[in-house]
């Protein structure tokens, strides 16, 4: 017994449909690739192909389909249409006919295959600039937030060691060495008001002397050369390569083997 849904000669020599399939293969084209072309979709195509009325949208259209499928793959599209309105059932014609009132089935060439096609949804688009933008003014906050707290005067630990090295020197060594202003310190039982540094580069270095005030007497990469400072002991030395400077305190040579850890020396010297 013959049903709407598929014509018992879909296959027979010369139906449309098996003039459509052959026609592709032929051209070597895939379903896929005829349904991104013709807009029409995948399911629709091979429903023409297998003679698969009940699949196809109503007759108006599905004959359309075919026509463009023909004219695709270059066939006569007079002979494909007869052919189709040959085989198409009586049954789905009186249906088709009967079903004027109902809303039409959506039409395969006005759609892609989803996998073909993108959709954007304008509401969608704007979530995401909105949370874009709320997310780059939330990050603007905390970088200014976090600007702030770092800007706030904080003394470093070098800044304070200085002073507190200078005094915790003094008074390990006599408490009565230090006057009410600190600025006298007493080593080794003399009083040392001021002391003098020789520094000898044979190549450049980075070397940084600070006194005991704080005050820095010389910092940073230095080329090669001698350099005569002078402040109040004790100095906070640092050499980032001993091998190219020789320190000599109040006319005596210091040996910067004894203080490094590698090829640099950080230390404290005093007379």
């Amino acid at each position: 017994m013959t049903t709407p849904s598929h014509n018992t000669h879909s296959n027979a020599q010369g139906s449309f449909g098996a003039m459509l399939q052959q026609a592709r293969k032929v051209k070597q084209v895939s379903l896929e690739d005829a349904a991104s072309e013709l807009f029409i979709l995948k399911r629709h195509l091979q429903a023409l192909e297998n003679e698969d009325f009940a699949v196809l949208p109503q007759a108006a259209f599905a004959r359309g389909f075919a026509i463009n499928y023909a004219k695709y793959l270059g066939l006569d599209p007079v002979r494909i249409a007869s052919s189709f309105d040959a085989a198409y059932p009586n049954e789905l014609k009186s249906r088709t006919a009967g079903n004027i009132q109902s809303p039409l089935r959506p039409m395969g060439t006005l759609q892609r295959d989803t996998h073909n096609r993108i959709r954007f949804n304008p509401l969608l688009i704007a979530a995401v600039i909105g949370v874009i933008i709320l997310a780059i003014f939330l990050f603007r906050m905390v970088s200014n937030a976090s600007k702030e707290n770092t800007e706030q005067p904080v003394s470093t630990a070098e800044d304070i060691s200085a002073v507190e090295q200078a005094q915790g020197a003094a008074i390990n060594a006599d408490v009565t060495g230090v006057s009410a202003s600190g600025s006298a310190l007493n080593l080794g039982g003399d009083n040392v008001a001021t002391a003098t540094l020789d520094v000898k580069l044979t190549d450049a270095a980075v070397v940084t002397i600070s006194d005991a005030t704080g005050s820095s007497l010389i910092t940073g990469s230095q080329n090669a050369g001698d350099y005569q400072l002078s402040g109040t002991p004790p100095f906070n030395v640092q050499i980032d390569n001993i091998n190219n400077v020789s320190l000599m305190l109040n006319q005596k040579a210091v040996a910067l083997n004894s203080y490094a850890k590698g090829n640099q020396a950080s230390f404290e010297l005093a007379p």
